[in-house]
């Protein structure tokens, strides 16, 4: 009976195809037309499961070329949950486990501001590198720095008394830290008043410490009680191998006898240039005291005194230099001298900005075929002054001991204020310039 419906079909099916073509055919029963109906059900369930068996193929062909890679995993990959705001930290710094290759683990992530940041890591996955986006909160947790206690000041009666007249302190990250007192001072009225200082930043990192103010009816005018030396004793104190003397010159020195410093055993000499407040301005001596110091054979540098808080004005200041200079060449470097620090808090800064500051007028001067030197005090230097910087620019300390205790490179130290030469008539700064 089987094979009677099968022939039945194929039969049917041929009938069909010839109809196609246009030919005659014969009529079929009507038991032929339920017969071949049913048959064709069965066809049209076999064609069904054919074209699922295809589609099934085609899917499995589908998989079979998909990339390796999205077979896999993802690995492992973990990093810091934070890190200090300015800290100098790679990709693979941050990473603390990773199951996979790191391929961009030398560059640098960006740690220039507090909060969350999105860090991209990029990893070997096969011979695929894909990438990840993590993300880490930066922290500021430095306390402020106090660079300037107050000393237990004076305040003379009936004036305004602020605070920030007489402390001077900066943040490594705030530019504009808080100062609060707890105590209360009657600027109106004589008498002393402790008080407890604070400073506190943007982040909470706070510093305080105990001061006096001294309200009183006339401010005290301490005599002068420092030391005079002679340039020929301070020589021959220090004397020594690879080293030579100098002094540091400004129109405070009034008219100079270039010669007679000179013969007194002066072999070099930093004169300022000029000094920037509100205006940049040349030191009224400036030319007299450079083409005199030339003429007389002494070694020559130039300082540029400044107040400046954005890197905009300190190239152009640094270009007004080099304009002024002419293009001459120095013997010694132009010093950079950024001293307002008993106030550091009312010029907008952070550290890093003043650092910021010393590499742009670094890199302005570089422009024009000058080098560079960095002056301060031990304290700052130790303080305040980046590694970097100290260690990639001449330094010129200054630091009025006997015997410095700074523990840094310096190339010229600057021991006294109160020296006295033959041609200059008071006091001048007395330097030692290290050789070897």
């Amino acid at each position: 009976m089987k094979k009677t419906r099968m022939m039945a079909v194929f039969a049917a099916a041929c009938m069909l195809m010839t109809a196609g073509c246009g030919k005659n055919v014969p009529r079929t029963s009507p038991e032929l037309k339920a017969e071949i109906s049913e048959e064709k059900t069965s066809a049209e369930i076999f064609s069904e499961s054919v074209s699922s068996s295809m589609a099934n193929t085609e899917e499995r062909s589908s998989e079979e070329f998909t990339s390796d890679t999205e077979k896999i995993p993802e690995p492992v990959i973990v990093g810091l949950d934070r890190v200090e705001v300015y800290d100098t930290i790679t990709v693979a710094d941050f990473i603390i486990e990773s199951e996979a290759e790191i391929v961009n683990g030398d560059d640098l992530i960006d740690t220039s501001r507090t909060g969350e940041i999105e860090i991209s890591v990029s990893y070997l996955q096969g011979d695929v590198v894909l990438e990840k986006k993590m993300s880490c909160m930066v922290e500021d947790t430095e306390t402020p720095l106090i660079l300037n206690t107050g000393w237990n000041p004076y305040h003379k009666t009936g004036t305004a008394f602020d605070l920030n007249d007489y402390v001077g302190f900066a943040d490594n990250y705030d530019r504009s830290p808080v100062l609060t007192y707890e105590g209360s001072v009657d600027p109106d009225t004589a008498g002393d008043y402790p008080i407890t200082a604070t400073v506190t930043d943007s982040s909470g990192n706070q510093t305080s410490w105990d001061m006096c103010i001294y309200v009183v009816d006339e401010l005290p005018n301490p005599p002068d009680t420092n030391e005079r030396i002679d340039f020929g004793d301070f020589m021959a104190a220090y004397a020594g191998e690879g080293r030579q003397f100098g002094i540091d010159v400004s129109t405070w020195q009034g008219d100079i006898d270039f010669n007679a410093v000179k013969n007194a055993g002066c072999s070099f000499v930093m004169i300022r240039i000029g000094y920037y407040y509100d205006d940049i301005v040349m030191d009224d001596h400036f030319y007299d005291n450079i083409q005199g110091a030339k003429d007389a054979g002494l070694d020559i540098g130039v300082y540029f005194y400044t107040t400046d808080n954005s890197v905009d004005d300190i190239r152009e200041h640094a270009r007004w230099i080099a304009e002024t200079l002419g293009g001459e060449p120095t013997d010694l470097p132009i010093a950079f001298d950024w001293e307002e620090f008993t106030n550091f808090q009312k010029y907008g800064m952070n550290i890093r900005d003043l650092n910021e500051l010393y590499l742009a007028f670094s890199d302005e001067m570089g422009n024009y075929g000058y080098e560079t030197m960095l002056y301060s005090s031990k304290n700052f230097l130790n303080n305040f002054w980046s590694i970097d910087i100290k260690n990639s620019s001449p330094v010129w300390l200054a630091h009025y001991v006997d015997k410095t205790d700074y523990d840094g490179d310096f190339y010229i130290w600057q021991q006294s204020s109160c020296g006295r030469i033959s041609g200059i008539y008071g006091d001048v700064d007395m330097n030692i310039m290290y050789t070897e």
